[in-house]
């Protein structure tokens, strides 16, 4: 197995990299509603997660756009609208999340 980081700092494990990136309590969450439900206001998230604090919503959001996985559009509308949907990049991710709904959701049936 590789080290996890390499002498530049680098991660060298790639399933680490991948966590680091969409690791998370939420993150997972948040890209598979936007991915299979489309776009979304940042209240319209706050419901669908009803256990996320508004700074743990923003934070992830932000990491999550800083990473390249999700747009966030803002409206200069009063009041101010802001929209997040999901990115081309993003949409790479939603095959490994397609699976872990399925394998999920298997296991639900199985308890």
């Amino acid at each position: 197995m590789d080290a996890p980081i390499n002498q530049d700092g680098k991660l060298n494990c790639s399933i680490e990299y991948t966590l680091k990136k969409i690791g998370g309590k939420w993150k997972t969450v948040i890209l598979w509603h936007l991915g299979v439900d489309g776009n979304f206001r940042y209240n319209e998230l706050r419901r669908l997660l009803p256990g996320v604090t508004h700074k743990v919503l923003s934070e992830q959001l932000k990491e999550l756009e800083d990473d390249g996985f999700i747009d966030r559009k803002q409206y200069n509308t009063i009041p101010p609208k802001v929209e997040y949907s999901m990115t081309e990049k993003g949409k790479t991710i939603l095959p490994i999340l397609e699976q872990m709904h399925k394998w999920g959701t298997e296991q639900m049936d199985n308890q």
